[in-house]
């Protein structure tokens, strides 16, 4: 398939390579100048090639396209959105000249950014496809060379609308990913791992980071019995919210544990740990004002709470990790976040009803 993938860094290129070593036609879009610059002129110079390190083995592959032009998006089947969820409203509207009816849209992660594809792009027919985490957990080692961590043994994904699932599903599919669908996309923005266990490991470890200058990995460190007891409050925080949008509830281990295991008999928390243990696990954060907090605050804890707000369900916890990290930062979060205004409220009544007749189909 041809697939443009917008996003040169950690996640983006190893997923483009892996799709180009599959056969796939892939385009690989730098969006900005703010980081990986040097990854990406490597890249330019040397015809795509990218080499994944993986459990001590090493592949090859080289990527078709490698570029920063937005037009080869309009030759795509599927589009992937693998940047921070900070940008994708502006991004979603920088590409909207170069999307057509028929595509798919895949972000990753989504954080509900299924409704900014409807405040911008409601007059092309398109398939929107929100993932809950990266597929693959990595980072550019140098410029052309990548460190493959770990991988998600299921990656769950909720499509928008419901009645292009099974054509979604079968182009989706071809990409060689373990993918598991979820009754909505709503499912996929709030199980983002991200809004849990970032934003409490990272405001967590503010003195940590700093202190240590960056030499640090909050997985290993942070979740102490203490910390879990916020996690937790957080996650029910979550749980809370989701059960009055007419979803599921499910713990944030829980939907761990469905992520990075196939052994349905082990216990979650412990799915978790073993997770965070790896020594795989990537040092980090290594400032305070990194996307743990500056993406997954504004974009994830504010979003929870104004669907509390909205809902009248109290979310304590959510408030305070929010005035504590803009306290930290000396910036306000809620400022750059998003709210069920900025959203738009009569998209998301679309999503949740969309959802809801499709369920009752079922």
């Amino acid at each position: 398939m041809n697939i443009s993938i917008l996003g040169a860094g950690n996640g983006g290129t190893a997923v483009a390579t892996e799709l180009s070593i599959r056969g796939h036609e892939v385009t690989l879009i730098k969006t900005s100048h703010a980081i990986h610059d040097q990854n990406f002129d490597y890249l330019l110079k040397n015809d795509g090639k990218v080499t994944l390190f993986e459990n001590g083995k090493t592949v090859t592959g080289k990527i078709k396209n490698v570029t920063r032009d937005l037009s080869p998006l309009s030759e795509s089947e599927i589009v992937i959105i693998y940047i921070q969820t900070n940008y994708h409203e502006d991004l979603i509207k920088r590409i909207k000249p170069y999307l057509r009816d028929g595509q798919i849209l895949l972000i990753n992660p989504g954080y509900l950014s299924t409704a900014y594809v409807l405040k911008h792009c409601s007059d092309i027919d398109l398939t929107i496809v929100e993932a809950q985490s990266s597929f693959v957990d990595c980072r550019i080692h140098e410029p052309g060379n990548i460190k493959i961590g770990f991988r998600n043994v299921r990656n769950p994904l909720g499509i928008y609308p419901a009645k292009h699932a099974k054509r979604a599903k079968e182009k989706l599919n071809q990409l060689g990913y373990p993918f598991v669908y979820l009754p909505s996309v709503i499912e996929a923005a709030l199980h983002n791992p991200n809004l849990i266990v970032h934003t409490v490991g990272a405001i967590m470890s503010i003195p940590r980071i700093e202190k240590t200058k960056g030499d640090y990995c909050m997985y290993h460190e942070v979740f102490t019995p203490s910390v879990w007891r916020i996690l937790e409050a957080l996650d029910k925080e979550k749980m809370d919210v989701i059960e009055k949008l007419g979803s599921k509830r499910i713990s944030y281990v829980e939907a761990c544990k469905f992520r990075n295991t196939l052994d349905d008999s082990r216990d979650a928390k412990e799915v978790f740990f073993w997770y965070a243990s790896m020594p795989t696990r990537a040092k980090g954060p290594i400032v305070v004002d990194s996307r743990y907090i500056s993406e997954d605050v504004p974009q994830g804890l504010v979003m929870l709470e104004t669907l509390g707000a909205k809902l009248k369900v109290p979310t304590p916890i959510c408030t305070a990790l929010i005035e504590i990290a803009s306290a930290a930062l000396g910036r306000n979060l809620r400022s750059e976040g998003r709210t069920i205004e900025s959203l738009g409220e009569e998209i998301l009544e679309q999503i949740m009803k969309e959802r809801d007749e499709a369920n009752h189909k079922l």
